[in-house]
């Protein structure tokens, strides 16, 4: 047995190496389980495997049967099945952990990828930040769910900046590039259905990750009356930085981007009515709305 000495992002391991059976790499300089080929163990680090585009993955050379690799483009493992001669996707589960050093004020980097929430596969960086009045213990994110980036004015009616749009209780999002609807299913029409935004079908969680949500209509309201909303400016003025997003018709067509500012809380007011928050440029209030129509969704976590 012979022991060696490695440096791994400045902390010092002691690998201990058994030629012809095992390899540990280990904080305690414990012996590696008999078990294991390589066996790692450490309290405050993980494990990375490679990281590729689609396209650098293609084109691995003669890769071997369970080869592993991680994907940026999409944001998922592949692994090479030889008797398929094909990369096939490893399936998340539906568990998700937030980051425990996520600090309200920085950027969470999200991947987005095109499925069941998400319409198209991107990666955000969210800006995020707290002490908004009348909600000053949240965390918000400062552009819309979806958006590449934040506004560039309150009247921006661009596709990158405005993000996504969701009908009340949906996960499915839904993209406008001014043409078309992406994903283009068939609309929902009508929704009646006797309940709140239900967490299990919450984007911003499935999204963002356990603790981001949408607001409830109270605290839509606390802001709006806090910050002494009433126009546009208000909102656009605010650390929020929300702006005339427009909204889907009842057909998934779109409107008033670059107008209207429509966001979803996730409190019902009847079986066919949600609140949301609305604003133009003479006007910011609480108001109800058709459930089947796609609103923006601005994110918090406590």
């Amino acid at each position: 047995m012979k022991k060696t000495t490695l440096l791994f992002a400045s902390l010092l391991l002691t690998a201990t190496i058994t030629y012809a059976q095992s390899v540990g790499i280990k904080a305690d300089g414990s012996a590696p389980d008999n078990s294991a080929m390589l066996d790692v163990s450490s309290s405050n680090k993980g494990l990375l495997i490679p990281r590729m585009t689609q396209a650098q993955i293609g084109a691995i050379a003669s890769p071997a049967d369970g080869l592993m690799a991680y994907n940026t483009d999409d944001g998922k493992f592949y692994l090479y099945v030889a008797s398929a001669a094909i990369w096939k996707e490893i399936n998340y589960g539906s568990a998700t952990i937030t980051p425990t050093l996520f600090v309200c004020g920085g950027t969470l980097s999200i991947n987005h990828a095109a499925g069941e929430v998400a319409p198209v596969t991107k990666t955000v960086n969210y800006g995020t930040v707290t002490n908004i009045p009348g909600e000053t213990s949240k965390c918000w994110i400062t552009s819309n769910l979806g958006a590449d980036h934040q506004a560039t004015a309150v009247s921006d009616a661009t596709e990158p900046s405005a993000g996504w749009y969701w009908q009340f209780n949906r996960k499915q999002g839904y993209k406008h590039d001014d043409v078309t609807l992406t994903p283009n299913t068939t609309w929902i029409y009508p929704i009646s259905e006797n309940s709140d935004w239900i967490p299990a079908n919450d984007p911003c969680a499935l999204e963002l990750g356990s603790g981001w949500r949408i607001p409830t209509s109270t605290e839509l309201t606390n802001v709006d009356a806090s910050g002494n909303w009433t126009s546009w400016t208000g909102p656009w003025n605010s650390s929020l930085k929300m702006h005339a997003a427009g909204y889907l018709y009842s057909d998934g067509s779109l409107v008033d981007r670059g107008s209207y500012g429509y966001y979803w809380s996730s409190s019902q007011y009847s079986a066919t009515l949600g609140w949301y928050l609305f604003f133009n440029s003479g006007n910011s209030s609480m108001n109800l709305y058709n459930k089947a129509y796609g609103f923006s969704l601005r994110c918090l976590r406590d």
